[in-house]
C-alpha cells in the first residue's frame, strides 16, 4: 500500500484516500465538484478584491490630503498579499486547499472590517494596517486559481486555471460598479462613503472562506499529493519530474512573465483612478472604468486557458507583452477627458495581465510536483505581489513627479521585456534538446 504524504492530507482516513487513487473515474469527478465549489468561492472573493482596487487610493487620498501618497494602500494590499500568498501557500502544503485558502480568505474579511473603523474614526494608521490584513484576501482570491489545476490533465491546466478566474468576474465586475450604492449605504449608517465597498468586501470574503471550509472535502490537493507519492512509489525515485533543467526553466520563465505582468498592471492601474478625479470625472465613471478593467482581468480567461493549452505558454506569454505595449501607449496619449479612450486602455491591461497570468500559472504547475506544488506556488506568488507592491509605491511618486502618461508609457515598454525572456527560453530548449540527442 503506498505511503500517505507526510506533510498533507493526514486528517483523510487511508480506505478513503486509496479509492481515489485506484479510481480515475472517482479523480475526474473530484475534479469536476472541486471547480464546481471554486467557482462559487471566487464569485464572493471577486466582489472583495474589486474594493480595495477601486477606492483604496481615494480613501487614502482623503484621508491624507495629498495625491502624492495615493499608491500607498496598493502598495499595502500588494505586500499584505505577498505575506498571504507565504502563509496560504504553506497552510495548503499542510493541511489542504480548503483549510488554506478559508484562512486567508477569512483574513481578508477581518481587514476589510478594519478599514471601516479607520475611515469611521480617521486614523490613518489604522487604515494602513488594516489594508496591510486586507491583502490576504486578495492574494488568496489569486491562490485559488491553483486549487482547479491539483487534478488537473497537463492538457487541461489552463483551462482549469481559466475556470476559476473566469468566475471571479461575476464578483469582481460588480464591486466597482456598486461604489455609489456601497457609497449611500455607508453614509445611511455614518460611514465615510468610501468606506462602503469595503462593507460588501467584509462580507464577501468571509462568505468566499465558508464556502471553502465547509465544501471542499475531500481534499483535492491531499489526493493528488496521495497520487503523485504511489506513482512515484511504483516507478521508483528515478520518476521524479521535480529536477531537470526544462522544470527549472519553466519556474523561472513562468515566475519572470507573471511578475512582469504584475508590475506593469499595478502600476498603471493604481494611479487611474486618481488621473481621473484629477480631471472631473465622478466616482461613477471611476468604478466604470475599474469595473471594465477587472472585467477584463478575469472575463477572457475561458479563451485564454484553451489558447494556452492548444498554442502555448510561450506564445500566450509574449502576446501578453504586445497587449499591455499598446495598452501603456494608449494610455499614456488618451485625451484625459475621453471616457471610452480610458476604458479601451484599461481593458487591454486587464487582457494583457489575463495572458500573462494564466501562460505563467500553467507553467509553474508544469514544472512543479503535487508533493511540493502549493509551498513553490505561495513563494512564487511572493515574488508576484512585492514586485507589485513596488509598482504600486512608486506609482503615485512617479505620475505626481511626471505625469500620469510617463508612467502608463513606461508600463508598456516594460512590457517588452517579456519578448526576449519567452524567445531565450525557448533557445535554451532546443539546446538543451540538442545535448540530449547528442549525449
Amino acid at each position: 500500500m503506498p505511503k500517505l504524504p507526510e506533510r498533507s492530507g493526514r486528517e483523510q482516513a487511508l480506505p478513503k484516500i486509496q479509492k481515489y487513487i485506484e479510481s480515475p473515474v472517482l479523480q475526474e469527478r473530484l475534479y469536476k465538484r472541486t471547480l464546481i465549489i471554486v467557482i462559487l468561492s471566487q464569485i464572493f472573493g471577486g466582489a472583495g478584491l474589486a474594493a480595495g482596487l477601486t477606492v483604496g487610493a481615494l480613501l487614502a487620498q482623503e484621508m491624507l490630503k495629498t495625491a502624492s501618497f495615493a499608491g500607498i494602500p496598493a502598495a499595502l494590499i500588494t505586500v499584505g498579499s505577498a505575506l498571504g500568498a507565504w502563509y496560504v501557500g504553506r497552510l495548503s502544503q499542510r493541511f489542504g486547499r480548503g483549510p488554506g485558502l478559508a484562512t486567508g480568505f477569512l483574513a481578508g474579511g477581518i481587514g476589510a472590517i478594519g478599514v471601516i473603523i479607520a475611515a469611521s474614526l480617521q486614523n490613518i494608521i489604522l487604515l494602513f494596517a488594516s489594508l496591510l490584513i486586507y491583502g490576504v484576501g486578495t492574494a488568496t482570491n489569486l491562490q485559488a486559481r491553483y486549487a482547479g489545476t491539483d487534478l488537473a490533465k497537463p492538457s487541461q491546466r489552463a483551462s482549469a486555471v481559466s475556470v476559476a478566474m473566469v468566475s471571479t468576474t461575476f464578483g469582481a465586475v460588480a464591486g466597482p460598479n456598486l461604489v455609489n450604492v456601497m457609497g449611500r449605504a455607508a453614509e445611511s449608517i455614518g460611514v465615510p462613503a468610501l468606506a462602503g465597498p469595503f462593507i460588501l468586501a467584509a462580507a464577501a470574503f468571509i462568505l468566499a472562506g465558508l464556502v471553502l471550509l465547509v465544501l471542499l472535502r475531500p481534499d483535492p490537493y491531499a489526493i493528488a499529493q496521495a497520487i503523485a507519492q504511489a506513482n512515484r512509489t511504483s516507478a521508483g525515485p528515478s520518476s521524479d519530474s521535480t529536477t531537470g533543467d526544462g522544470n527549472k526553466r519553466g519556474l523561472v520563465v513562468g515566475t519572470a512573465v507573471m511578475i512582469l505582468t504584475q508590475v506593469v498592471m499595478i502600476s498603471i492601474m493604481t494611479m487611474t483612478p486618481v488621473h481621473m478625479k484629477h480631471h472631473g470625472h465622478g466616482l461613477g465613471a471611476v468604478g466604470l472604468v475599474i469595473g471594465i478593467h477587472i472585467g477584463a482581468m478575469y472575463l477572457p480567461s475561458l479563451i485564454t486557458g484553451y489558447l494556452v493549452d492548444k498554442v502555448g505558454r510561450l506564445a500566450m506569454s509574449i502576446a501578453s507583452g504586445m497587449v499591455l505595449l499598446i495598452s501603456g501607449i494608449l494610455a499614456a496619449f488618451a485625451p484625459a477627458d475621453s471616457l471610452v479612450l480610458l476604458i479601451l486602455a484599461l481593458a487591454l491591461l486587464g487582457v494583457g495581465w489575463n495572458l500573462g497570468l494564466i501562460s505563467g500559472t500553467a507553467m509553474i504547475v508544469d514544472a512543479t510536483h503535487p508533493t511540493t506544488r502549493a509551498k513553490t506556488q505561495g513563494t512564487i506568488d511572493v515574488l508576484i505581489a512585492l514586485a507589485g507592491a513596488s509598482g504600486g509605491a512608486l506609482s503615485g511618486v512617479v505620475a505626481a513627479s511626471t505625469s500620469y502618461s510617463t508612467l502608463s508609457l513606461a508600463g508598456g515598454l516594460l512590457s517588452l521585456v517579456l519578448i526576449p525572456v519567452c524567445l531565450g527560453s525557448i533557445k535554451l530548449g532546443k539546446t538543451a534538446a540538442q545535448s540530449s540527442k547528442s549525449a
